[in-house]
């Protein structure tokens, strides 16, 4: 864990971290809201309309209020454009024109504008509202500001904030914040920090409009409601696959100056179809209203995410962004934009209750319809031999309908071969008339239909929680740096990749289709790919073949580290294979340290006939320190290989660095105890297949340059001195490595380079670099070193 994450977690201990709802929130007495950009779009669209909606619910409840719209304008510019805004709000239908007359002209009496630019004016509002309160002996309630305004400047106001506008007397403080709450894992780190400083974490609230939706906010209240029918199915053995998708029929004119720099991944799907997904797959709290409880369950889901590599996603981009880019950002003709409008990612999560369940999560703009829902679609055990149209051979499925699409409004709908399902409390309704309509493959007659009883918009939803202090709806600071893990290394693998060319709305026909295979996502339909300046994409680094060779007397295979890794798995299953067919058994020795990541992702996402089963696993080298610690060399394996394939655990063989409570003491015997079972286990102590790294030094295992054990000798395991800490290890001899059928050298990265020109020079020389006493002596030397190592 990085400093800068343990400093949060520690300042989320310090602030309270997610705890039951505050008490604070039934308080009474005087708010004031400011919203800082009170007279820009979003304010315009929804915003003021959202905080008049709960005024509207308020005025009798005991509270009084004042609105403040903040910007950076001076007053006498600013003040008409706000009070524009503020004539068009609007009632909801069940207030009366004369009540709605008479609240509307009370909200306008309320509100002002404020130029907030500088820290005196932040200042000089402090003094205002402290002047009210004593003016007319009120009570101060909160503070409500709401930032809707770019996120680099949200550090600069919250100090404000901070230093000028807390109140007192127990009085809360709560600051809204719009997305994007950063672009990739480490800003959001950054941004994150910087908030902790000046506010607390439980003052915060990060808004997600998609949580507002009332279908969103339905998921939980409608798992917890059907649980005693849902918990049965609601699982691998039951589930087929979940969708998430956002379709949306509108280009992204005018949004250029963000879209471009953020694209349809970090605008949609790290976010809203995230929290959706999360919402779906949860354990279920005890309590929905308890946020605390909900944000953990949430954090689980995201933690046990398998990774996400460009293999899991496929993008696009419509064919006018092109010259959208160009006049927008007064680019030239031959200026290419990447940024994906259209990404399809195939998701799964790590837990026994979901294990091979894909997750699709897609959305794109220039679509053929405007809709958004979330299905979970259920295996059907039922097959009809001739009455095709009977009601237990349709579609099993439950559908969150966001709204729009063919059905317009929002709904949750259970296919009718399922189960009716539950119907409480009055905000929700079942609907039984129904038009002629077809939602997702089923007749609306289909299905069992629930809508909300009164519509509300999103941002009015959350504008209530917020004053009721309510935080399950919101993104925590651990829950977003959390998302954010997952999606980064998408984002870097899909860098400078080529979108596919739609040319939008209907014409799309089957051109964004995927097709899912295995644990991999695919467009299903093929078609050339161009680059979006109409050329033929032209030969990048991942387009070279696989490259077979020699390096240092031995067989060598070089690519591009993707297809050399994908390489490497395939002939390490094919020695697997081979070994189980001969003799019922494979035995697989495996090395510490980072270079086997990406070899042990491969396996787990893709090798899914490896036969694991018959595979016996051991440690080519250890770490002293206890299993359970980072360091550990097996910690690691485990975390990204053994927890994620069916691989009995009596196969498996950590070395036993920690005997008697001691860790590598030669007395113990651990070394010896180790080469026993080899002996007893390895026919003849010859693994079939050894994989070794080489570090910077020449070293490969824990066989270290100046070591006393760089001679081939009888021992199989001994302990070992590095030179960097932890200085203590045990490592098999080049008596173990020498007896392989199969010794695997994996070189990876420009740091590489110059060793690997050195070795390719050098004769044998195990004082200075012990990597060249590895030659196998009845068995195969294969070095797997990719371009970047090999060319530089």
């Amino acid at each position: 864990m990085s400093l800068t994450v343990s400093l949060l977690l520690v300042a989320l201990c310090a602030n309270g971290g997610y705890g039951e709802e505050r008490k604070e929130a039934q308080r009474t007495g005087h708010v004031s809201v400011v919203i800082v950009g009170g007279t820009g779009d979003l304010a315009r669209k929804y915003l003021w309309q959202g905080f008049f909606q709960l005024y509207v619910d308020q005025v009798s409840g005991g509270n009084t209020f004042s609105f403040y719209g903040g910007g950076l304008s001076p007053s006498e510019k600013a003040t008409p454009i706000l009070f524009e805004i503020l004539k068009a709000v609007t009632c909801s239908k069940d207030v009366s024109q004369e009540r709605c007359a008479i609240l509307k002209d009370q909200f306008l009496r309320l509100s002002q504008y404020r130029q907030l630019k500088a820290l005196e004016d932040y200042q000089e509002l402090a003094k205002h509202i402290e002047q009210q309160l004593q003016q007319e002996g009120m009570t101060e309630a909160g503070r409500l500001f709401y930032l809707s305004v770019p996120a680099f400047t949200y550090a600069g106001i919250a100090e404000k904030i901070n230093s000028s506008c807390r109140p007192t007397d127990g009085s809360w403080l709560r600051v809204v914040l719009e997305k994007p709450f950063g672009h990739n894992y480490r800003s959001a780190q950054v941004l994150a920090t910087e908030l902790l400083g000046a506010l607390k974490d439980e003052e915060m609230y990060r808004i997600d409009h998609y949580l507002g939706k009332q279908v969103v906010s339905k998921i939980l209240p409608f798992r917890m409601e059907n649980r005693k029918l849902l918990g049965p199915i609601w699982n691998r053995h039951h589930i087929e696959r979940i969708e998430i998708v956002l379709k949306e029929t509108l280009d992204v004119k005018g949004r250029i100056a963000f879209y471009d720099e953020y694209g349809v991944i970090r605008d949609v799907l790290q976010n809203h179809l995230t929290e959706v997904m999360a919402l779906l797959t949860m354990k279920l709290p005890a309590n929905v209203s308890n946020s605390g409880e909900v944000l953990r369950n949430k954090l689980e889901v995201l933690s046990s995410m398998l990774p996400l590599g460009k293999n899991q996603a496929v993008i696009g981009q419509y064919q006018n962004y092109k010259t959208e880019v160009q006049q927008e950002l007064n680019k030239t003709k031959e200026h290419v934009s990447l940024t994906p409008t259209f990404a399809a990612v195939l998701a799964h999560i790590d837990e026994a209750q979901y294990e091979g369940v894909p997750v699709l999560l897609i959305s794109g703009k220039m679509l053929d319809e405007r809709v958004g829902y979330a299905r979970v679609l259920f295996k059907n055990d039922v097959f009809c031999l001739q009455s095709q149209n009977n009601v237990h051979c349709k579609p099993k499925q439950i559908v969150f309908y966001f709204g729009h699409g063919s059905l317009k409004y929002p709904a949750v709908l259970v296919s009718k071969n399922l189960f009716k399902p539950a119907l409480t409390g009055g905000e929700w309704k079942e609907v039984t008339e129904h038009k002629d309509v077809s939602v997702l493959g089923l007749q609306i007659s289909d299905y069992y239909v629930q809508t909300p009883t009164t519509e509300r918009e999103a941002y009015a939803e959350l504008v209530s929680h917020i004053f009721a202090g309510q935080k399950n709806n919101f993104v925590s600071t651990e829950n977003l740096l959390a998302s954010w893990e997952v999606w980064t290394p998408l984002l870097s693998g899909l860098k400078g990749s080529f979108p596919r060319i739609y040319p939008g709305g209907a014409d799309n026909e089957d051109m964004l289709d995927v097709h899912l295979r295995g644990k991999e996502l695919r467009y299903s339909s093929e078609v050339v790919i161009i680059s979006p300046d109409n050329k033929m994409g032209g030969t990048s680094g991942n387009s070279f073949q696989v490259m077979q060779g020699k390096f240092r007397n031995a067989e060598m295979v070089s690519a591009w580290t993707e297809e050399l890794v994908e390489r490497l798995a395939a002939d390490m299953q094919e020695a697997a294979e081979a070994a189980v067919q001969e003799g019922g058994v494979f035995h697989l020795a495996l090395s510490g340290g980072s270079t086997p990541i990406a070899l042990f992702h491969r396996l787990v996402l893709h090798h899914f006939s490896f036969p694991w089963r018959d595979t016996h696993v051991w440690m080519v080298d250890e770490r002293c320190v206890p299993l359970t610690e980072m360091e550990s060399n097996f910690h690691n394996m485990h975390e990204h290989l053994l927890h994620h394939v069916k691989i009995p655990y009596y196969n498996i063989h950590p070395m036993p660095v920690q005997l008697n409570q001691r860790l590598c003491v030669e007395e113990d015997g651990g070394a010896q105890l180790y080469e026993k079972e080899i002996n007893k286990l390895v026919n003849g102590s010859s693994f079939h297949f050894v994989l070794l790294g080489v570090g910077y030094d020449g070293h490969t295992a824990s066989l270290f340059p100046g070591g006393k054990l760089n001679e081939p000798g009888e021992s199989l395991v001994a302990l070992t001195e590095s030179p960097i800490k932890p200085h203590q290890r045990m490592s098999l001899t080049f008596g173990a490595i020498n007896r392989a059928h199969t010794v695997a050298l994996l070189m990876m990265g420009k740091g590489k380079h110059e060793l690997v020109t050195q070795l390719s020079r050098v004769l044998d020389n195990l004082e200075k670099y012990p990597v060249t006493g590895v030659k196998p002596a009845n068995g195969r030397l294969v070095w797997y070193i990719d371009y970047d190592a090999l060319l530089g």
